[in-house]
């Protein structure tokens, strides 16, 4: 069993509404507080409370900070983190999501990384939002998180830097290659902090995958808007060997080609494998007039779409591209060496909730090995299989070839 948790960000996410959404599930805000202590934060002091927002109630997070902070760089914070009393993995987790927020605010902003500063008490606040949040998920049990699509605002914000377009810079540089989706709302629904920690936490977006709920919780920003609650909702449950499912959006390109050499083809797909397509495959069709076609399709991830249509537009003949977004459910698996009479071959595993297990050797190798013996590569492919098979000691799953 995986304690999962989904985010679900129907009114955007933020450090803060991350921490009240944790407490309302139940960890002790004396142990956010035992976290901010072991950071060395002196005079730094956390209070919940319950708020209602359009009738839903949820609990509040404020931090309480002395108004005199030194200026600190993405290196001071680092220095907290790694000198804290804490477990490893968060403070791994920690530094990581800090990292990525600072790398982002340079690259945005036009300069090096070691000259980005958090502005004194904001400094604070991320600090103890991005630490709070990797200890409380790990305080839950929680080993797997999964957020839904990311709520992209519109109009203006007063930063420091001027008067920026929602969502600001940093957050939307955080954003690439994450299924978003537009929302009518004038305001900032998505701050940096809860940016990076969604970005830098969530291992997919999308559908909740299957799980049995344990626990709904709410966490309440601060600014009230007019049509909806401003809360994020988190979701706390067990994820069984179905739940197990990993769920990922992705992204489909496709086009329509009556009029290419057919040896362009090959190039092509190899082309766009490499460029990080998942995978590409074509499809006979017959276009207007009667004539005969090639439908190509491309699977990537939304990050590496632009690169890839850039690619079907260059080395293609195609005028126009479809895209469309679509959900991958993928059973977990590993990759490890099988021995057989023909030398190692690497093999794929998977188990599905049965407890059957699936095996897919790797078809370089099982060639390979293939044209040293001489033999088919039918049979390295099953002496792989056969041997991964016979690794099972517990005995348990039927073979699937």
């Amino acid at each position: 069993m995986t304690r999962l948790a989904y985010i679900d960000c129907f009114s955007g996410a933020s450090g803060d509404m991350l921490l009240g959404a944790l407490l309302d599930a139940g960890w002790p805000l004396a142990s956010l507080q035992a976290v901010v202590d072991a950071l060395g934060l002196p005079g730094v002091t956390v209070r919940a409370a319950q708020a209602v927002k359009h009738g839903l109630a949820g609990t509040h997070l404020t931090i309480d900070a002395p108004e005199a902070q030194p200026l600190r760089h993405p290196a001071d914070l680092l220095a907290l983190i790694d000198g804290a009393a804490l477990p490893e993995e968060v403070r791994a987790k920690a530094a990581a999501v800090i990292t990525a927020l600072a790398e982002v605010e340079a690259r945005v902003h036009g300069m090096p990384v070691d000259h980005v500063h958090f502005h004194e008490v904001g400094a604070v606040d991320t600090l103890v939002d991005i630490v709070g949040v990797i200890a409380g998920l790990h305080a839950l049990g929680v080993g797997r998180v999964v957020a839904a699509p990311v709520p992209w605002s519109h109009g203006t914000i007063q930063i420091s830097h001027g008067r920026f377009p929602v969502p600001p810079p940093a957050v939307a540089a955080l954003l690439e290659g994450v299924p978003v989706r537009g929302v009518d709302v004038e305001g900032e629904l998505v701050t940096p902090t809860g940016a990076a920690l969604l970005t830098g936490l969530a291992e997919s977006f999308g559908l909740m995958p299957p799980m049995t709920v344990a626990k709904v919780a709410y966490g309440a920003g601060t600014k009230d808007w007019p049509d909806r609650p401003n809360m994020l909702r988190l979701v706390l449950g067990e994820a069984d060997a179905a739940g197990d499912l990993q769920a990922e959006t992705l992204t489909v390109l496709a086009c329509n080609l009556d009029d290419m050499v057919a040896q362009w083809y090959g190039p092509l797909v190899e082309t766009a494998l490499q460029a990080g397509a998942l995978d590409v495959w074509l499809t006979p069709a017959h276009m207007k007039k009667g004539r005969p076609a090639v439908v190509v399709e491309v699977l990537c991830r939304p990050r590496d779409a632009l690169k890839l249509r850039t690619l079907l537009f260059r080395q293609t003949t195609t005028l126009g591209i479809r895209e469309s977004v679509v959900t991958r459910w993928a059973l977990p698996r590993q990759t490890h060496a099988v021995t057989t009479a023909y030398g190692a071959v690497r093999i794929k595993e998977a188990s599905l909730e049965d407890g059957t297990r699936k095996f897919a050797p790797e078809h370089d190798d099982c060639a390979a090995r293939a044209a040293e013996h001489g033999v088919s590569v039918r049979e390295v492919w099953l002496a792989a299989v056969q041997a991964a098979g016979e690794g099972d000691r517990s005995g348990s799953g039927a073979l699937q070839t």
